[in-house]
């Protein structure tokens, strides 16, 4: 197997259970990325585990830039009734048109980009201006002591796995250009189901 260019692609694969089940996720992906219409972009794609909840897409695009996390993600793909389209790519410079995707999604992945705000403009811009960002994310809890614990042990989170396990995910998406219409907090509020508008001028 190839050397993962993205650290912690191993553990993230292993922790599904308690991730996708204990921590509701999968239960998140459900009811949010059922509202993903049309043309889909999965930026962060990782090893596909967004594919079987995109049942009203017409097509997914999935990008990564783990080459390790895109071959499981081929796996995925070749069960989904929906197609696939895979690539390698940076999320913070997106190889797309502006205005080419009806709905942009991702999934626990700002925590790992060197600048998130950056990788969200770049989700807005391929967005269509009448589309829509659909987003789970996890951040900073709004339990004050849990929130000062993930403060002090956020360096070694950075260095086992490349997760900022403590930023401010809807403050990023504003800063991004984003409209937040809908968000929940769950799990202590470490969790944000996130549903946003690209609020383009026509």
């Amino acid at each position: 197997m190839e050397d993962d260019p993205q650290p912690g692609s191993a553990d993230y694969i292993n922790s599904e259970w308690s991730r996708e089940v204990l921590f509701g996720v999968g239960r998140k992906r459900r009811k949010l990325f059922s509202q993903a219409t049309g043309n889909v972009l999965d930026v962060g794609c990782g090893y596909g585990v967004n594919f079987p909840y995109l049942t009203n897409a017409t097509h997914i695009t999935g990008i990564d830039f783990s080459s390790v996390m895109l071959d499981k993600a081929r796996e995925t793909a070749r069960k989904s009734p929906i197609p696939v389209d895979l690539r390698e790519s940076d999320a913070e410079a997106l190889n797309f048109p502006d205005n080419s995707f009806d709905t942009v999604i991702s999934s626990l992945s700002t925590c790992s980009f060197y600048n998130p705000v950056i990788a969200l403009r770049e989700m807005r811009r391929v967005c269509k201006p009448d589309g829509q960002l659909l987003l789970i994310e996890h951040g900073r809890s709004q339990w004050e002591w849990v929130g000062r614990y993930m403060d002090k042990h956020v360096q070694e989170m950075i260095e086992q796995g490349g997760c900022r396990w403590n930023q401010e995910p809807q403050e990023l998406i504003r800063e991004a250009g984003l409209k937040i219409i809908e968000a929940e907090r769950s799990f202590l509020g470490v969790f944000h189901t996130i549903r946003a508008s690209p609020e383009k001028v026509h």
